[in-house]
């Protein structure tokens, strides 16, 4: 009985961490949703420096300057993701939802020849994962345990395996956008995020809670008769969360190895965003070409700190070490008819998820992106679009970069989670849009 302390300390560390940690395995994995809008969605999300499109106004809203009329678009993407792990218990598929929405929706009103304000609702960050229990090995340990109620020889976990995750982060975008010259414009505005009924489960554990935060966004655009450039930016933001922890295991309870029912608090740190790109017609009204650059700061998860309502300690301090991600997008538009054309795209984007902190809760890998998109003119200022997009993760034979060390270790990155891990996801989007004079 005298070292049950420790063993308290432990698994109270173990259950809350692994439970908790999942905001930031779920999005400094990469596990962000670019696509915004349909139009950004057929062309593999290369559109920071497209003029044009209605759909480009998302990616860019200093864009808003070189449209003649104001207008609205109205859509929403579906997501179909595929996770799959082969471990020593077999092949298991991740049993989450085999469908994902998210709205796409964007209004941009011109005051006047210089002037113009846009609102954006979209979804930047999302996930859906669920493992079935027996997917990894179990993590026990027999040291004191008391007796009655647990046999001599039993077990309890000290760390726990990962179960559902899920979480969509809204982002309301506001901006006003300012034409300095016939060639120049640019846009300043406020992200609010919005995080509701995020979900982290564990074999040990449950947390539910939402939360809301802010940050900024600028941009800017030069159009010279066939070439055009852009740059938009995101700033990084922390969306104080509130949820509520339940243990599943009242016996440990009881015993006080677990922490009873309550609230907790964190802080969840959503990266900055940089997009920069450049576009060509090479045909005029015809064919146009753009390239994009991207890159994420997904090292703003350096470390995450989770409080308990009860006691208001610090309960666990995790280093998560993510590291910057780039993106290269290829996007291509052709006029095949005068109220048709046609959206290609490539990217390639890499991972933020260092191996050292893999996680099942995003099994994430450096991806390729193809997508097809078309668009309708279907008169008086009316435009409907569709897109299409498949995702291929790389595969990923992880056997661990370390051993997992036991009572309260850090069960990411290390040989508990090793399997062979597959991953790909298709992505369907429809949007209509209309295109009207204001004033």
């Amino acid at each position: 009985m005298t070292k049950l302390p420790r063993c308290k300390s432990a698994v109270l560390s173990a259950a809350i961490a692994g439970l908790l940690a999942g905001p930031s395995v779920v999005l400094a994995s990469g596990f962000a949703l670019p696509e915004i809008s349909t139009a950004g969605l057929g062309t593999a999300n290369a559109l920071v420096a497209n003029p044009e499109e209605v759909g480009a106004i998302v990616y860019n809203p200093a864009a808003m300057a070189f449209h003649e009329q104001s207008s609205w678009a109205a859509g929403a993407l579906f997501i179909e993701p595929n996770f799959t792990v082969r471990t020593t218990s077999g092949r298991h598929d991740s049993e989450g939802a085999n469908w994902i929405g998210a709205p796409m929706l964007q209004a941009a009103l011109k005051l006047t020849d210089q002037w113009s304000a846009g609102l954006g609702v979209n979804a930047p960050f999302g996930l859906e994962t669920k493992w079935s229990p027996g997917t990894f090995p179990p993590l026990t340990n027999t040291a004191a345990l008391p007796s009655p109620p647990f046999a001599p020889g039993s077990s309890i976990p000290l760390s726990p395996q990962p179960r559902l995750s899920k979480l969509v982060v809204l982002d309301f975008t506001p901006t006003g956008t300012y034409r300095v010259n016939d060639n120049f414009a640019v846009s300043a505005g406020a992200d609010i995020y919005l995080l509701q009924d995020a979900q982290l489960d564990s074999t040990l554990n449950k947390l539910r809670g939402d939360g809301s935060g802010w940050g900024f966004n600028l941009s800017a655009m030069y159009v010279k008769d066939a070439f055009s450039a852009g740059i938009n930016f995101h700033s990084a933001s922390t969306v104080q969360v509130d949820g509520y922890y339940t243990p599943l295991n009242s016996t440990m309870v009881s015993l006080g190895l677990l922490q009873p029912s309550q609230g907790a608090e964190l802080d969840l740190n959503l990266p900055w965003r940089l997009a920069v790109g450049a576009r060509y017609e090479v045909v005029e009204d015809q064919l146009a070409v753009e390239f994009d650059f991207a890159r994420t700061g997904w090292s703003e998860f350096d470390e995450i700190k989770i409080k308990g309502d009860i006691s208001g300690a610090v309960l666990t301090q995790d280093e998560n070490n993510w590291e910057d991600a780039n993106a290269y997008r290829l996007g291509i538009t052709y006029q095949v008819l005068p109220a048709t054309q046609l959206r290609l795209g490539y990217s390639y984007d890499e991972t933020g998820q260092p191996r050292d902190y893999f996680s099942p809760r995003v099994p994430d890998a450096d991806r390729q992106l193809l997508s097809i998109g078309v668009a309708q003119d279907l008169g008086q200022g009316w435009q409907v679009e569709a897109g299409y997009m498949y995702v291929k993760f790389n595969d990923n034979k992880y056997e661990g970069t370390r051993p997992y060390a036991g009572a309260g270790g850090d069960i990411n990155g290390t040989t508990a989670l090793a399997g062979d891990y597959e991953a790909h996801a298709n992505l369907f989007g429809i949007e209509i849009n209309k295109r009207f004079d204001a004033f």
